[in-house]
């Protein structure tokens, strides 16, 4: 029965071309549109570390003069964080400070590059399952003995190195000279999640969170050596005593990241942190000892403002705009079925009930979502071609994934069923009677 009800749909489609391709036409631009904003949403606001994300979490301490009552900044000054990661409260913990450097490998011919440099620590790259082409990271011992240890990212060892295992080579950062452990495989978390800071404040920064990973992967107190404290601020509440040094001076510029297996740890690391508040609040040197916080992955992502809203507002109007052309495809079936009255007419005086001619009106309809599925599958792919032409940060990573492909036809069919019941109901509710006199 199912294949007559198929056979009848695909024979209708047929004896009215332009009708068909009309709805054809319209319910693949409303996809097309659609899922193209929709996959680059999705890119925007996925899991960074799948599996992952619910152990990981931000902890923040307010060590600026601000009065009461407001959110803490989103770094914090170097002497907190390394107070906090030396307590070793946490499963796994890793400082960070980025900082532009100067690099050149000391055999190549090339000109020095200005790359970013991520100064962090051991356990940046267990805890966020990093992975690597060549060798590993450096251990625990390598931070407490600000060894002269670099971790490079794949872009970089290509360049420098031409993809080859560099590993025991070195690498001249500065005027300093480190050895390679490691070669990142190619990692592009989206968005790069542990630079996020900031974002709320001016959303147009928050494309930069979709960027590539830095280049060059240092210990924490190494960094300190050779880059001679020339780091990213985040913000100061008073001017350093040497200008752009910041070890040590009242400025935020550092990040803590910590790993937390279980909600009692959680818990116990929160306490740990108003604790730490409290006890340098007495000693004088903070002055908000109440003003801490402890986010996981996801809720700093979304307290920073990740997705950009100007995406969500695309996605809301491209949804809209899917609207539209679904209510332009009710009313092109409901001419369409009206069209062929004396022959439901005819169905009915036959034998046949109205549930068996909404069935075929929706197996006719289904039809038309899947072509339209296969149109707005082609017109999905060439959204996230220009999309990719785009100077955006993110503009590389839109692609069609598989579950992008799977949901375009399945908004498809649903699209055409929805369509389609309005106008199966009135067709089935057509009088045999009427019908006949009118052949």
């Amino acid at each position: 029965m199912f294949v007559y009800e198929l056979k009848v749909a695909w024979h209708h489609t047929r004896r009215n071309p332009v009708l068909t391709a009309l709805m054809v036409l319209a319910m693949a631009v409303g996809i097309g549109a659609c899922m193209t904003t929709l996959a680059v949403v999705h890119l925007l606001s996925g899991d960074p570390l799948p599996g992952r994300s619910a152990q990981i979490y931000y902890p923040q301490v307010d060590a600026s003069p601000n009065p009461p009552g407001r959110e803490p900044l989103d770094m914090m000054d170097d002497r907190t964080a390394l107070d906090l990661w030396r307590a070793g409260q946490a499963d796994q913990q890793a400082l960070m400070a980025e900082s532009p450097i100067k690099v050149r490998a000391p055999d190549a011919a090339l000109p020095p590059l200005m790359r970013s440099m991520l100064s962090t620590t051991a356990d940046f790259f267990p805890m966020f399952e990093v992975p690597f082409q060549y060798g590993q990271g450096w251990r625990a011992e390598d931070d407490a003995a600000r060894a002269r240890v670099v971790v490079i990212s794949a872009p970089l060892n290509e360049r420098l190195f031409g993809g080859r295992d560099s590993v025991g080579q070195m690498l001249r950062l500065g005027e300093a000279h480190l050895r390679i452990v490691g070669v990142l495989a190619p990692w592009r978390p989206s968005p790069v999640f542990y630079s996020v800071r900031g974002g709320r404040f001016a959303s147009g920064d928050t494309a930069s969170f979709y960027g590539q990973v830095n280049d060059v992967f240092v210990p924490f107190g190494t960094s300190l050596d050779i880059n001679a404290g020339h780091f990213q601020q985040f913000t100061c509440w008073a001017l350093p005593e040497r200008p752009g040094h910041l070890e040590g001076a009242p400025c935020a510029w550092v990040a803590l990241w910590v790993r937390l297996d279980g909600a009692d740890k959680v818990a116990a690391y929160a306490r740990f942190l108003q604790r730490y508040a409290a006890e340098q609040q007495a000693a004088g040197r903070l002055h908000n000892a109440d003003n801490t916080r402890l986010r996981s992955l996801l809720q700093w992502l979304d307290y920073n403002g990740v997705v950009p809203s100007d995406a969500k507002l695309q996605a809301v109007m491209a949804v809209a705009f899917l609207v539209i052309c679904l209510a332009n495809v009710v009313g092109l079936l409901l001419t369409k079925f009206l069209r062929h009255g004396g022959e439901i007419g005819l169905r009915r005086a036959l034998g046949a009930t109205r549930g068996a001619i909404f069935v075929q009106c929706l197996a006719e309809s289904a039809l038309i979502g899947l072509m339209g599925g296969a149109g707005g599958l082609l017109l999905t792919l060439a959204g996230l071609y220009l999309v990719r032409q785009q100077p955006l940060p993110y503009a590389d990573l839109a692609r069609l994934d598989v579950g992008v492909f799977l949901a375009t036809f399945a908004l498809a069919l649903a699209a055409s069923l929805l369509a389609g019941v309005l106008p199966a109901l009135r067709a089935s509710r057509i009088q045999p009677v009427a019908q006949l006199k009118l052949l």
